[in-house]
C-alpha cells in the first residue's frame, strides 16, 4: 500500500528495516519495489512521449530500478539505464533484476546521456546501507541528476536519495536532490531530520505488502491530528487554567521572557508571570499589559504556580545560576514541573554541581536545546549532535531522566523509554531569534493546564511550527517571519483543537 506519511507513523532504523527483510526474504521485495517505483515513475513521466532515464547502482537499489526500467519498457516508455558496475558482483536479487532487464531487450550505458529534454530522471544508485562517503563516477552521476533538477526535470529517488545516510539525514559527501522519493516498507528518521527534508521532495511510503507491525518501530512521525480541547465551563476563572511562571530576562535579554510569556497567555494559562533578572526591566509590557512583570525572585515564591519555565534570556551572571539552582532544589522537593531552555542550559553544561541537581529532580522536567546547547550538555561538538540528531536526543532524555527537545529540520522529541519522534511540521522561516522562546511559553501553558509534560512537550512541537507553516501561507514569510507573528498562529490553530495527540 502507498501513502503519504501520517501522525504516528512508525519510523525504522535501517538495522529493523534490515530483520524486516530478513524475515520476508521468501517474498518477492524487489520486484514489489521496482512496480511500486514504475507505478509512480509512469504517473510522474506523463505521456509527453519524452525518455526516461534511470540510474542504477551497484547493490540493491540497482537491482531495484531495474525493475523500474523493465516495467516502464513494457509500458512503451523510452528508457535509458545507466550502469557501470559488474553484474557479476550484483547481489542475489539485483542479479536476477538485471538479467530480466536484458532479457526484455533492455541495454544500459555507463555514461550519462547528453543533455537533452527528459520527462524523468529516476535516482537508483545507493539505498539505505551507505556507509561511506560518495565520490569519483558516481559523485559526477549525482552532479548530472541534480542539473536535471535544475533544469525543471523530476527526479525520483528510490528508497531514499542517493547520498543521504537513512538513520541520521546527514550527506555521504554527495547528494541527489530528488523531487519525490518513494520510501519502501517504512519511514526512515534520515527522510525527515537535519539534511533530509532539503533532499527527498514529496515521501510516499510502500509497505510492499508486509504487516510490519508498528510495535517494533523504535520512533514514530509527531504530525498533524486533532486533539478535542476539553471546553471551558462558564463558572471559571484565572486560577483554573493554571500559572506560568518565567524566570530569565537578564540586562538586554528581557525580549525572551517577555516572548515567552505571551506565548504563554494566548495558549491558555490563566496567569502568567514573568520573573526579569535585568536591573532596568520594564515594570510592564506595554504590548502585553496582562503579563504580570516581577523581580525574579518574587516569582520564586510564589506558591501557586503550576509550571516554571527557566532560560529565556537567563544569561550567565551568578544571579541567574542562583535561581536556576534555587528551581532545581525546588524542584526536587515539589511536583511543581520544569521547563528548562536557553542560557539555563548552558548553565548546567558547565556545571557538575547543577548537572547533579537536574538528576535528582522527582517532577517531570522539559529540556529544550538547540544542537549547540545539545552538545555542551553531552559534552561533545555540535557536529556530532547533528552527526546522529536522535541518538543525541535519546542520550540527553536517559542521562538526565527528562524529556528533550532536539530543535533544528526535524525536531526530535525524546522521553526515557519511550519511543522517538520526528516533527514534520515548520519551515526555514523559523530560523530566527526568539522561536525557542516561544515554545518554551507554549510548552508552559499546556503543562499548566493539565497537559501530561510529554504531551504539552510533543503538541507544542507541533502545534507551534504548524503556526510557522499557517504564517507563511498567509505571506509573512519565510523571509522575515518573526517569533512574536507564531503566537497569534498557535493560538488559532490550538482552539480549533489542532494538536499532536498522546502516543
Amino acid at each position: 500500500m502507498q501513502r503519504k506519511i501520517s501522525h504516528g507513523a512508525p519510523l525504522y532504523l535501517t538495522d529493523d528495516v534490515r530483520r524486516i527483510e530478513s524475515a520476508q526474504a521468501h517474498l518477492p521485495l524487489m520486484e514489489r519495489a521496482g512496480h511500486a517505483a514504475a507505478q509512480w515513475a509512469r504517473a510522474l513521466a506523463g505521456d509527453s512521449g519524452k525518455p526516461v532515464v534511470i540510474f542504477a547502482g551497484p547493490g540493491n537499489n540497482g537491482g531495484d530500478a531495474f525493475v523500474v526500467a523493465r516495467f516502464l519498457q513494457q509500458w512503451f516508455f523510452t528508457v535509458t539505464v545507466v550502469f557501470a558496475g559488474d553484474p557479476a558482483k550484483l547481489p542475489h536479487d539485483a542479479t536476477k533484476a538485471h538479467a530480466l532487464w536484458r532479457a526484455a531487450g533492455g541495454i544500459s550505458v555507463d555514461h550519462p546521456p547528453t543533455a537533452r529534454d527528459c520527462a524523468l530522471v529516476i535516482d537508483g544508485l545507493f539505498g539505505i546501507g551507505l556507509t561511506r562517503d560518495i565520490d569519483g563516477r558516481y559523485a559526477q552521476w549525482i552532479g548530472v541528476i541534480n542539473a536535471s533538477r535544475a533544469a525543471g526535470t523530476p527526479v525520483l529517488s528510490i528508497d531514499i536519495p542517493s547520498g543521504l545516510d537513512a538513520d541520521t539525514g546527514r550527506i555521504h559527501g554527495y547528494c541527489v536532490r530528488a523531487t519525490h522519493t518513494l520510501t519502501f516498507i517504512g519511514t526512515k528518521p534520515g527522510l525527515l531530520t537535519l539534511d533530509g527534508p532539503d533532499h527527498c521532495g514529496d515521501i510516499l511510503v510502500n509497505d510492499l505488502d508486509l504487516a510490519a507491525s508498528a510495535n517494533v518501530a523504535p520512533g514514530r512521525v509527531l504530525g498533524a491530528t486533532t486533539h478535542a480541547l476539553k471546553p471551558r465551563l462558564r463558572n471559571t476563572h484565572k486560577g483554573s487554567h493554571g500559572s506560568v511562571g518565567i524566570i530569565g530576562g537578564d540586562t538586554g535579554m528581557a525580549g525572551a521572557a517577555l516572548l515567552a510569556g505571551r506565548a504563554a497567555l494566548k495558549l491558555g494559562a490563566g496567569r502568567v508571570y514573568a520573573g526579569l533578572l535585568a536591573r532596568n526591566a520594564p515594570q510592564v509590557d506595554t504590548a502585553q499589559p496582562e503579563l504580570m512583570l516581577r523581580a525574579a525572585d518574587a516569582v520564586m515564591k510564589l506558591d501557586h504556580l503550576s509550571c516554571l519555565a527557566i532560560g529565556p534570556g537567563l544569561g550567565q551572571s551568578s544571579d541567574a545560576a542562583c535561581y536556576l539552582r534555587w528551581a532545581l532544589e525546588w524542584a526536587q522537593q515539589t511536583t511543581l514541573p520544569l521547563v528548562i531552555d536557553a542560557d539555563a542550559l548552558n548553565q548546567i553544561a558547565v556545571s557538575d554541581q547543577l548537572k547533579s541537581m537536574l538528576k535528582q529532580v522527582v517532577t517531570e522536567t522539559v529540556l529544550t536545546p538547540h544542537p549547540a546547547e545539545a552538545a555542551r550538555l553531552l559534552n561533545c561538538g555540535t557536529r556530532e549532535v547533528q552527526h546522529n540528531r536522535v541518538a543525541a536526543a535519546v542520550a540527553l532524555a536517559t542521562q538526565f531522566n527528562a524529556h528533550v527537545v532536539l530543535k533544528g529540520a526535524g525536531t526530535v522529541c525524546a522521553s526515557p523509554g519511550q519511543p522517538w519522534q520526528i516533527n514534520v511540521s515548520g519551515n526555514p522561516g523559523m530560523a530566527s531569534a526568539g522561536m525557542g522562546d516561544v515554545l518554551t511559553g507554549i510548552i508552559a501553558a499546556l503543562i499548566a493546564q493539565g497537559v501530561a509534560p510529554r504531551q504539552a512537550m510533543e503538541s507544542a512541537v507541533w502545534l507551534h511550527g504548524a503556526a510557522a507553516d499557517a504564517c507563511v501561507a498567509k505571506g509573512m514569510g519565510p523571509a522575515g517571519l518573526t517569533a512574536g507573528e507564531t503566537i497569534n498562529a498557535a493560538r488559532e490553530l490550538f482552539n480549533q483543537g489542532l494538536l499532536a495527540p498522546q502516543s
